[in-house]
């Protein structure tokens, strides 16, 4: 049930960050567009990636972070979670940030510069390959165990010189090879 849930939630990682770097980027090209035609389709398309990808994604990400959340309730005293979460608020920020901007320069209220809309599509970038360390790498730690101490039997063998990692769980195997690294899996997010 968690890998599905984790699968949705990347799926909504994807709609929202993914129409948001695209939208940022038509906001530049909208900002200096002179054709007034070509104005109206671009503020159509932007509109139609906020509210038919952007935002739906964005819901499906908290809907189903909530929810893996909830099923493992001990990561909320993890730093990574608090760190990624604080991150996830920011983009949050961003995303209504761009949705208002983007809805006042078509209405006209505003002006756009191609430079805050670069700006913010770095900003954007930034702010997921911090949610990418978070979560990956987990700088900050695991207090609790790791698949192989929590959920099943570890063994470590030597092949040729090379560390090999086996974690067993309920008649699967999971096999990795670092060269004088050794490596164990958190828990999640890769699910159970």
């Amino acid at each position: 049930m968690v890998a599905w849930i984790l699968v949705f939630h990347l799926v909504g990682l994807v709609f929202w960050l993914g129409s948001l770097l695209v939208v940022t980027h038509i906001l530049a090209i909208h900002s200096e567009e002179p054709s007034a035609a070509a104005r109206v389709t671009l503020g159509r398309l932007e509109m139609k990636l906020f509210n038919g990808m952007a935002h739906p994604g964005a819901a499906l990400m908290v809907i189903t972070g909530s929810i893996l959340i909830g099923e493992h309730p001990r990561y909320l005293h993890e730093h990574w979670l608090h760190a990624k979460l604080l991150l996830v608020a920011l983009l949050l920020v961003l995303d209504l940030r761009i949705y208002f901007r983007t809805t006042a320069f078509l209405a006209g209220r505003a002006q756009l510069r191609r430079r805050e809309c670069l700006a913010l599509h770095a900003l954007i970038s930034l702010v997921f390959f911090g949610i990418l360390i978070l979560v990956l790498i987990k700088p900050f730690g695991m207090k609790g165990g790791t698949l192989g101490e929590d959920h099943g039997k570890q063994e470590r063998l030597t092949a040729g010189g090379r560390g090999i990692h086996n974690l067993r769980r309920g008649g699967q195997r999971l096999r990795l090879g670092w060269e004088n690294f050794d490596c164990a899996l958190p828990l999640w997010p890769f699910g159970e």
